[in-house]
This record gives structure tokens, sequence and C-alpha cells, in this order.
């Protein structure tokens, strides 16, 4: 019966282990598979999807702009936390031929709801259960939320982030390719 509680304070530095290492491989950037050439994995997946007033806007409206692409939902702590540093990114540099487009995975009214007092300027497509996929599409292989992905001006993907990004981030990987 003493071997008890050695057994579980070894389960619990197991899963304290396993949660830092889990943590530590998400922080990487995002490896490319050695089957999927480099020109294949940068190249940008097309799409369409609806904005917040039914209109489809297809990612090649904003071809020859440097892009942010950020997957978020109003339920998602960091995503909302982000949402201010991405108007601020906007507003400083959308004459520089740079945008951000967010694709909300949420239902359409609370997507409206949310971004109205938030003073979004940058456009906002609905993903709902197709924005998922999408994310996959992008590289999000674990479907973590917030999920960045910069898009140079020629439509390759640069870089993926995972989890909540600062203006400065974002700022450090856009600035070069304006």
């Amino acid at each position: 019966m003493k071997k008890t509680p050695l057994l579980i304070i070894a389960v619990a530095l197991l899963g304290l282990g396993g949660g830092f290492i889990l943590n530590q491989w998400l922080s990487q950037p995002t490896a490319t598979p050695a089957s999927i050439s480099q020109a294949e994995s940068d190249k940008r997946p097309a799409f369409t999807l609806l904005d917040v007033e039914d209109k489809p806007r297809s990612i090649s409206d904003w071809d020859g702009q440097v892009i942010l692409v950020n997957f978020w939902a109003t339920w998602c702590p960091p995503c909302v936390r982000e949402i201010p540093a991405f108007n601020q990114l906007y507003e400083s540099y959308k004459d520089k031929g740079f945008t951000i487009i967010g694709i909300a995975l949420d239902n359409k009214q609370d997507v409206i709801d949310f971004i109205d007092p938030m003073g979004v300027e940058y456009p906002i497509l609905l993903g709902d259960q197709q924005g998922i996929k999408l994310t996959q599409d992008y590289g999000n292989r674990l479907g973590v939320l917030p999920f960045s992905v910069i898009i140079d001006r020629q439509g390759r993907i640069i870089e993926r982030h995972r989890n909540e990004m600062t203006f400065e981030e974002a700022e450090q990987l856009i600035k070069p390719l304006l």
C-alpha cells in the first residue's frame, strides 16, 4: 500500500512533463513534411467564404497584398485578446498593401455582435464548419485557435503561427514583405 503515493507522484510528474513537451512542440514553427515540396507547401490554398454581409469573398480578392489570415472565434479568449493588436496593425499598414482577413469559426450573429463594438475594420469572413477544414489546409494540424498565417504578395505562405500573436510579433513578420 505504501507504493500508491509514489505511483501518484510518478503519474503526476509524467503528466507535467508531457504537458511541457507538448507546449514546446506547439510553440515551434510548422515543419514541412518531406513528402511535400517547398513550392507546394508554401502556396496558399484557395477559398471563398461569405463575409458578415453575405457577400462571397475569395482569397484572390486580395492578390498582390501582404495578408495576415487569422482563424479565430468569439468564445476563444486568446483570439479576443489579439484583436485590438490586429486592429492597430491593420490601421498602421493598410495603405502599404497589407490586409488582415479574419476567419471566424463561429455563427454569424455572434460574430456581428462581437465585431461591431470592437470596431473591427478589416474583413471578417464566416468560416463555420468549412473554416475548420480550411485551418487544416493552411497547416493547422491540431486545430488550435487562434491560428494565423502570413502570406506574401506572391501568394506564398511565409509563416504559420499558433496561439495569440502580439502587435510586435505580427509587425516583425509583415514589415519585410511590404
